[in-house]
Protein backbone atom coordinates (compact mmCIF):
# COMPACT_ATOMS: atom_id res chain seq x y z
CA UNK A 1 0.00 0.00 0.00
CA UNK A 2 2.84 2.41 0.82
CA UNK A 3 4.47 1.84 -2.56
CA UNK A 4 1.21 2.72 -4.32
CA UNK A 5 0.83 5.97 -2.36
CA UNK A 6 4.44 6.94 -3.03
CA UNK A 7 4.01 6.16 -6.74
CA UNK A 8 0.82 8.23 -6.86
CA UNK A 9 2.41 11.28 -5.22
CA UNK A 10 5.45 11.10 -7.52
CA UNK A 11 3.23 10.70 -10.58
CA UNK A 12 1.08 13.70 -9.64
CA UNK A 13 4.19 15.84 -9.20
CA UNK A 14 5.55 14.63 -12.56
CA UNK A 15 2.28 15.44 -14.30
CA UNK A 16 2.24 18.91 -12.75
CA UNK A 17 5.77 19.55 -14.04
CA UNK A 18 4.84 18.35 -17.55
CA UNK A 19 1.69 20.49 -17.55
CA UNK A 20 3.75 23.55 -16.61
CA UNK A 21 6.28 22.81 -19.36
CA UNK A 22 3.47 22.27 -21.89
CA UNK A 23 1.79 25.51 -20.87
CA UNK A 24 5.03 27.45 -21.25
CA UNK A 25 5.75 25.95 -24.67
CA UNK A 26 2.21 26.62 -25.86
CA UNK A 27 2.41 30.23 -24.68
CA UNK A 28 5.62 30.67 -26.70
CA UNK A 29 3.99 29.12 -29.77
CA UNK A 30 1.06 31.50 -29.44
CA UNK A 31 3.33 34.51 -28.78
CA UNK A 32 5.39 33.81 -31.91
CA UNK A 33 2.20 33.22 -33.92
CA UNK A 34 3.07 29.63 -34.78
CA UNK A 35 -0.28 28.40 -33.49
CA UNK A 36 -3.43 30.44 -33.21
CA UNK A 37 -5.94 30.46 -30.38
CA UNK A 38 -8.76 30.79 -32.92
CA UNK A 39 -8.20 27.10 -33.65
CA UNK A 40 -10.69 25.28 -31.44
CA UNK A 41 -8.29 22.45 -30.49
CA UNK A 42 -5.45 24.82 -29.60
CA UNK A 43 -7.84 26.99 -27.60
CA UNK A 44 -9.16 24.00 -25.65
CA UNK A 45 -5.63 22.73 -24.89
CA UNK A 46 -4.58 26.22 -23.80
CA UNK A 47 -7.69 26.54 -21.62
CA UNK A 48 -7.05 23.15 -20.01
CA UNK A 49 -3.37 23.88 -19.33
CA UNK A 50 -4.22 27.31 -17.94
CA UNK A 51 -6.87 25.88 -15.59
CA UNK A 52 -4.47 23.17 -14.37
CA UNK A 53 -1.35 25.31 -13.91
CA UNK A 54 -2.83 28.65 -12.80
CA UNK A 55 -3.45 27.60 -9.17
CA UNK A 56 0.22 26.63 -8.86
CA UNK A 57 1.63 29.65 -10.69
CA UNK A 58 -0.56 32.51 -9.43
CA UNK A 59 0.80 32.71 -5.85
CA UNK A 60 4.31 33.02 -7.25
CA UNK A 61 3.26 35.52 -9.92
CA UNK A 62 1.99 37.82 -7.16
CA UNK A 63 5.47 37.85 -5.60
CA UNK A 64 7.84 37.53 -8.58
CA UNK A 65 7.44 40.16 -11.31
CA UNK A 66 8.29 39.36 -14.94
CA UNK A 67 11.88 40.27 -15.73
CA UNK A 68 12.10 42.00 -19.09
CA UNK A 69 8.84 40.44 -20.20
CA UNK A 70 10.00 36.93 -19.27
CA UNK A 71 7.90 35.09 -16.71
CA UNK A 72 10.19 33.08 -14.43
CA UNK A 73 7.44 31.64 -12.27
CA UNK A 74 7.19 28.33 -14.19
CA UNK A 75 10.87 27.67 -13.51
CA UNK A 76 10.46 28.57 -9.83
CA UNK A 77 7.38 26.34 -9.47
CA UNK A 78 9.17 23.42 -11.15
CA UNK A 79 12.08 23.83 -8.73
CA UNK A 80 9.67 23.93 -5.78
CA UNK A 81 7.85 20.82 -7.04
CA UNK A 82 11.14 18.95 -7.43
CA UNK A 83 12.13 20.03 -3.92
CA UNK A 84 8.81 18.74 -2.58
CA UNK A 85 9.34 15.44 -4.40
CA UNK A 86 12.77 14.96 -2.83
CA UNK A 87 11.46 16.02 0.57
CA UNK A 88 8.55 13.57 0.31
CA UNK A 89 10.75 10.70 -0.88
CA UNK A 90 13.32 11.24 1.87
CA UNK A 91 11.03 11.91 4.82
CA UNK A 92 7.44 10.80 4.30
CA UNK A 93 8.10 7.76 2.11
CA UNK A 94 10.19 5.90 4.71
CA UNK A 95 7.58 6.72 7.32
CA UNK A 96 4.84 5.35 5.07
CA UNK A 97 6.82 2.15 4.55
CA UNK A 98 7.25 1.84 8.32
CA UNK A 99 3.59 2.53 8.96
CA UNK A 100 1.92 0.61 6.14
CA UNK A 101 4.60 -1.81 5.03
CA UNK A 102 5.82 -2.51 1.51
Amino acid sequence: MAAAIIWLVNTIISLAVWFIIGSAILSWLVAFDIVNLRNRFVASVAYFLDRVTAPMLEPFRRVIPPLGGIDLTPIIVIIVLQFLRVLFNNTAAPALYGLLGG
